[in-house]
């Protein structure tokens, strides 16, 4: 039986004569077949590069490996592959090499959050788990680039174990988000004996997939593997698609069996110069993706990671594209645009300003189409003294098994019961020379 799409049947029969439907649909098939060499590339996809190009790109791949399924090479636009968003986040490039001042190997500090290793611990509530070191395809603009591939990140049995064991003794964890690597690299086996791990454990009221699968490898979504997750609910899983041609018949089969499987879906998408930072393109992506019953989650700015420099945008280029989603599309279409703070301060929420103006009485709004409008403020409200002892709060917002909040940073300052009335840096120079 051939393989319906013309482009992936020469794939496949350059890769084997004999191939077929049945094995292009083979996830183990497609990994078995990756793409890993410049070689390979060329003689998969047609695509050939000179001399000098070839020195430039295997330099690179000393640092940085090479792997794409040739299910995502087969959507690289041949006649126009320097320019092509699919080429772009899949395929090596010189420009990986150039490091800036402002670069880290890790942005983020995970390591440095990381009480036990492979365990980020950097909210009150949630964790990150790496569980796997091992991705479908390694994409261009990834944020661990120091990680995958490298055989020193390869998290053991016994690694998982002993982050199994720290969220099972930390009992402020509700939310455990796992990652990697991609998670669903992992066979069913492994994946079926961590997640029944995760849900024994009381205070675990969500598990979280992280996960670029549905698009690098959508063949991997099979019956058995939904059947698995669907022991394990509530259960969240958050896709990785970057560009409206990601979403694929494949993948929207893939999206529909993990939707059926009742599983709510989301979607990161990370604000790549050259690939969609463009207001059109991610509004075709949202859209697209709101149709597969995908709700976008997050728009990332690209991080402070080595080699990533070429894909960075300004800021203000995330604003626009807010600006273009909010108030001209549903409005469960409009993913929040956040900067993941280097240095481990999180994901840092950014807008277009509404607020114009606000005084005691009125608050001086805009809209998405630049009218302006006021907003009166109540005369008559009165503000319920709360000094956040929620087990024996007395008020009408009383809630079954409350717990003490634990304040932090603004939420501190905001706080009725709290004295504090800044949050001074650590290295103020001010407050420095009062010490001396």
């Amino acid at each position: 039986m051939k393989i319906y799409n013309e482009r992936q049947q020469k794939i496949a029969e350059r890769i084997n004569p004999d191939s077929t439907i049945t094995n292009w649909k083979d996830w183990k098939w497609q990994m078995k077949n990756c793409i890993k060499t410049i070689e390979q590339f060329e003689k998969i996809t047609g695509i050939i590069f000179s001399k000098d190009e070839k020195i430039k790109l295997n330099e690179t791949l000393e640092k940085f490996p090479l792997s794409i399924t040739p299910y995502y090479a087969s959507f690289i636009k041949k006649n126009n592959h320097k320019d092509d968003p699919i080429f772009k986040q899949s395929f090596v490039d010189p420009n990986e090499l150039i490091v800036s001042d402002e670069d880290h190997q890790d942005p983020l500090s995970e390591e440095k959050d990381s009480p036990v290793k492979g365990v980020t611990h950097r909210y009150p509530d949630r964790v990150l788990f790496h569980v796997s070191n091992t991705c479908a395809m390694y994409c261009r603009h990834c944020t661990r680039k120091r990680k995958v591939g490298d055989l020193d990140y390869i998290p053991s049995k016994e690694q998982l174990i002993k982050g199994i064991e720290y969220i099972r003794q930390t009992s402020c964890v509700r939310d455990v988000l796992l990652s990697g690597g991609d998670p669903l690299m992992l066979s069913d086996e492994q994946l079926d004996w961590l997640l029944s791990e995760l849900k024994q454990i009381s205070h675990v009221e969500i598990i979280r997939i992280g996960t670029r699968i549905p698009v690098v490898l959508p063949y991997r979504i099979t019956e058995n593997l939904v059947n698995i997750l669907k022991k394990y609910k509530p259960l969240w899983i958050n896709t990785h698609f970057n560009h409206p041609r990601e979403i694929t018949p494949s993948s929207k089969e893939a999206l529909r069996m993990l939707a059926d499987g009742g599983f709510p879906l989301g979607n990161q998408s990370v604000l790549l110069a050259g690939v969609n930072d463009c207001p059109r393109i991610m509004k075709e992506l949202v859209h697209k993706l709101v149709q597969n019953r995908v709700r976008p989650y997050y728009i990332y700015q690209c991080d402070l990671s080595e080699g990533l420099a070429h894909f960075r945008t300004p800021v203000g280029k995330g604003i626009e594209i807010m600006e273009s989603l909010i108030g001209h599309t549903t409005g469960f279409a409009v993913p929040t645009f956040v900067i993941d703070a280097p240095g481990g301060g999180g994901k840092i929420p950014i807008m277009p300003n509404y607020i114009i103006s606000w005084s005691t009485n009125k608050v001086i709004l805009r809209n998405y189409e630049g009218v302006i409008t006021t907003y009166k403020e109540p005369e008559n409200y009165e503000n319920k003294f709360c000094d956040r002892e929620c087990k024996n709060c007395k008020l009408e917002l009383d809630i079954k098994e409350g717990d003490e909040i634990d304040l932090l940073g603004i939420e501190r300052l905001l706080s009725d019961s709290n004295k504090q009335i800044n949050l001074i840096p650590k290295d103020n120079e001010r407050h420095k020379r009062r010490e001396f």
